[in-house]
């Protein structure tokens, strides 16, 4: 049983964020709480998985999106598994603690994640564990490196760019996520309640909203068994495109160098009038009809935007187009241009 959920007011999450709290009975106070720096959210459904050994940096290097060979002790980073097409199949969190790479994962994909790297080990001298039964995850929104008598954290690099790189979107200077320094805190399970502390805890519903606000792509939410990380400005932190091979690294250099995203993220402002939002998963139509031009991914009510949202469309359509879920109406903030061949500065170059 997850105490935090038992907590008074505690409302259980839904969908992929089922197992802890998406409010503890007042949303809105909760958001301003932690944009503000004050709340802690409970993130304990996601998985924790652990790599040692002394090959374990080299080995996850060659396996997946980013330059991990050398990362230093309490660097944070994160890297993509892809399909061998260059689909996004997981996301993963990635601290090292100078003997431990910790990496947490969406809820529920530990144990797809562990079961995969163990297969890709051969010889190599590397160990996987899924260790999400003995340890739990607490967001906060601070910018800062964990100290050596702090939890191992994991500091969100968004919005980048992190090594060489490419970005679709703004630069990080004039980018929202740069409004949402972030951070998990990766706890014993025993001792997550002590870790709270006296701080008052916010739902995920309030960590939702400033995600989405910072235009943060979330794998198996803003993602499908068809995205690659182009549709959603994820090259910014999650791909360095002079590393060594990789599954999936041919679709990532081929669109890159070749081609245009088939599919664009956009962010949404929503129509509040109405009590009700649409779902994520809404077909998105233009006002005045035609046909569905793409989707709804992620939906939140933020405490000073209102009603957001974040969509998948088609690359061609017109970004000045009213759109409609359902019967709610949304205008659209280019996230990924149609064109998408308007590069953005690259990060600095990994050794």
């Amino acid at each position: 049983m997850n105490p935090l959920l038992s907590r008074p007011g505690a409302v259980d999450g839904l969908g992929p964020d089922q197992g802890v709290a998406c409010h503890y009975g007042d949303p809105h106070r909760e958001q301003v709480l932690l944009a503000e720096g004050l709340a802690v959210v409970d993130l304990s459904h996601r998985g924790v998985v652990t790599v040692t050994g002394p090959d374990r940096l080299t080995w996850l290097h060659s396996l997946t999106s980013q330059h991990l060979s050398g990362l230093a002790p309490r660097t944070s980073t994160e890297t993509l598994i892809l399909s061998p097409k260059g689909k996004v199949e997981h996301a993963l969190h990635v601290v090292d603690d100078g003997s431990t790479t910790w990496i947490t994962t969406e809820p529920g994909d530990a144990p797809a994640v562990a079961g995969w790297l163990d297969s890709m080990r051969f010889m190599l001298r590397v160990e996987v564990a899924d260790v999400s039964e003995g340890y739990g995850v607490l967001g906060e929104p601070i910018r800062a490196e964990s100290g050596p008598d702090e939890p191992i954290a994991w500091v969100d690099p968004w919005p980048g760019p992190v090594g060489d790189t490419f970005a679709y979107g703004p630069p990080s200077e004039e980018h929202p996520g740069r409004e949402r320094p972030w951070r998990e805190l990766i706890v014993p399970r025993a001792e997550l309640e002590a870790a709270v502390g006296d701080r008052p805890l916010a739902g995920t519903w309030a960590a939702e909203a400033l995600r989405v606000a910072a235009w943060r792509p979330r794998a198996g939410v803003d993602t499908d068994e068809r995205a690659i990380p182009h549709e959603l400005d994820w090259l910014r932190t999650a791909v360095h495109l002079q590393k060594g091979c990789y599954r999936g690294q041919e679709t990532v250099a081929r669109v890159k160098n070749l081609g245009r995203p088939p599919r664009r993220l956009v962010f949404l402002h929503l129509d509040g009038s109405g009590h009700v939002l649409p779902e994520p998963g809404a077909e998105l139509v233009p006002v005045g009809g035609g046909r569905p031009v793409g989707h709804l991914t992620s939906v939140a009510r933020h405490h000073e935007d209102g009603p957001i949202a974040l969509a998948l469309v088609k690359r061609n359509l017109d970004p000045s187009l009213t759109l409609l879920a359902g019967t709610t109406s949304a205008a659209q903030t280019v996230i990924v241009p149609a064109d998408a061949e308007r590069g953005r500065a690259r990060g600095p170059r990994t050794p």
